[in-house]
């Protein structure tokens, strides 16, 4: 069990290891294995690449996220230049459906609206804006569609958990409501969580995980 001042030099180290990511600028902070990230940083990708950063840091239980992006003046856009290039980098995205996703761009921020079938769909969609010029933030209001039925939909995700993770399944518990997944149970950190998310994410049909997974030793 690693104290909270060994987790923040392995978050601060893992932070500097990214070349990706401006280091010097985040300031970490870390109080019973829950870390948080302040500070100011260039472009919407590199909050993205900080938060990936702290999750595969062993020890994390949880990460709050107070990161504001200012746009370094040779990054800055209107928001019809960026709902234009948004548009076009999902119409040239192989995994994102065209014409399912709507744009709409206000103060740099980016909304997505409309209706897939997969959330890989759904999680594309969000990989395509990420590291656009101009992008302040991103929020995400696609809708996935209901597929199968709740019952076959619960052994699936358990039977890919299984698969994927045999020590993990035995721990995760999986509940389906309609399109509506919840995942509760124990994990032993933040990167087994996001695997166990994203499996009941890529479910046919999965519009929403609750998350009550908790992460531990």
């Amino acid at each position: 069990m690693k104290t909270d001042m060994q987790l923040k030099t392995d978050v601060s180290d893992e932070l500097a290891w990214n070349p990706a990511i401006d280091a010097a600028a985040i300031g970490v902070a870390v109080h019973e294995g829950v870390v948080t990230l302040t500070g100011q940083l260039n472009t919407f990708a590199e909050k993205h690449a900080a938060e990936r950063a702290v999750r595969r840091v062993a020890g994390v239980r949880a990460i709050a996220i107070d990161l504001d992006v200012k746009l370094a003046p040779g990054h800055k856009r209107s928001d019809t230049e960026i709902a234009e290039v948004a548009t076009a980098a999902m119409r040239w995205h192989s995994m994102v459906p065209d014409d399912c996703v709507k744009v709409k761009v206000e103060n740099g921020w980016v909304t997505l609206s409309g209706e897939l079938e997969w959330g890989y769909q759904y999680a594309s969609a969000e990989q395509a804006i990420r590291p656009l010029l101009g992008v302040r933030g991103l929020t995400n209001d696609i809708t996935v569609k209901p597929r199968v039925s709740a019952r076959n939909l619960g052994g699936q995700i358990t039977a890919a958990l299984t698969r994927q993770a045999q020590r993990e399944a035995h721990h995760i518990g999986v509940e389906v409501e309609g399109a509506i997944v919840t995942l509760s149970g124990q994990v032993h950190s933040l990167a087994e969580h996001d695997a166990a998310i994203g499996t009941a994410f890529s479910a046919r049909g999965v519009s929403r995980v609750v998350d009550h997974l908790r992460v531990g030793a």
